[in-house]
């Protein structure tokens, strides 16, 4: 670990560590240290440039959610700590809505959810990130509609022309990390077998998911077996038939004590033309920002299939793109 603070006893410790420290242990002041003070986060719902944005939206959030934990369930890298190395974080994150905030007045309302977050660190600090929250999860166990909650989001941002504009490749920023991950056999499976069902193969998942498979999708939704994964894929897809799919970024590993994983971070851009999980064609130009995580194996003497997967995007930031383009305020 050279360059990164020697309590750290490897880059999945470093990066659960400064998260915990962060977020559970009050040291925001610690983001000065451990974020570069030009870092550019990328989310579906913006693009925010420069640590101080990011030390008001941790404020904002915990302010919120002051009891929020997050549980980091995995850390799939790739890199070196003299070229830098890209995590792609999961994160299982507890928390009870008890202040007034973006998500309305305080309910109190106990709440799940899951977060996907893609990070560049060198020289013990982060200066490149692409993060995806479960919105949808959470404004559901909220009371909400994904859809009626991005249409209140954008009144009270001031109304469509006022609003934060979701992220598009037309508004990114770039940032310092060029890479594309590592060259791993199971990352490059997981890209085939996501480009595969992109490409209109649902058959592949029949072939490719174990059986019994456990899926974790969007809003905060639990599946397991070959129907749980092929509405999800079919729905997401149905909606955008003619988008571009790009995979921007592939990790494989192969870790002692751990099932042979992946991590892809991919795109959808295009328009809202099908019928699908976002209802009745608009013809929206629509990104969709996703990133998803798999464990592959094997019971006895079967072939290695995907055992466990977890796929997020955030809905609300994709009906916000598909209400603005209607002109909804």
């Amino acid at each position: 670990m050279k360059g990164f603070d020697p309590k750290f006893a490897d880059f999945p410790d470093y990066i659960i560590g400064i998260t915990k420290e962060i977020w559970e242990d009050r040291g925001i002041a610690t983001l000065h240290h451990y974020y570069a003070p030009d870092i550019v986060v990328r989310s579906p719902s913006s693009v925010v440039v420069g640590n101080q944005g990011v030390i008001g939206a941790t404020m904002a959030t915990l302010a919120e959610f002051p009891d929020r934990q997050l549980l980091g369930e995995d850390v799939i890298w790739s890199g070196t700590p003299e070229d830098g190395m890209l995590s792609s974080h999961r994160i299982f994150s507890t928390a009870t809505h008890m202040g007034d905030g973006v998500y309305g007045k305080a309910s109190g309302t106990k709440l799940r959810y899951r977060i996907l977050a893609d990070c560049h660190a060198i020289d013990n600090a982060i200066n490149d990130e692409w993060l995806i929250r479960d919105q949808g999860a959470i404004v559901r166990q909220l009371g909400w509609d994904p859809k009626d909650y991005a249409r209140d989001l954008i009144a009270r941002e001031g109304g469509a022309e006022a609003c934060v504009k979701p992220f598009t490749p037309a508004i990114d920023v770039p940032g310092p990390y060029k890479g594309r991950g590592n060259d791993n056999a199971w990352g490059a499976r997981l890209a085939d077998l996501i480009t595969r069902i992109m490409g209109a193969d649902i058959a592949a998942i029949g072939s490719e998911y174990d059986r019994a498979a456990q899926v974790e999708y969007p809003g905060g939704i639990s599946g397991h077996g070959w129907d749980a994964a092929e509405r999800f894929w079919m729905g997401l897809r149905a909606a955008f038939p003619s988008a571009d799919f790009e995979i921007h970024h592939v990790i494989g590993r192969e870790d002692p004590t751990m099932p042979p994983r992946a991590a892809l971070r991919w795109s959808l851009t295009g328009k809202h033309e099908g019928w699908g999980s976002f209802g009745k064609p608009t013809g929206a130009p629509v990104h969709v920002m996703g990133i998803t995580h798999a464990e592959f194996g094997t019971l006895g003497a079967a072939p290695v299939r995907l055992r466990r997967e977890w796929t997020l995007f955030d809905e609300t930031a994709v009906w916000k793109q598909i209400l603005l383009h209607e002109g909804a305020a």
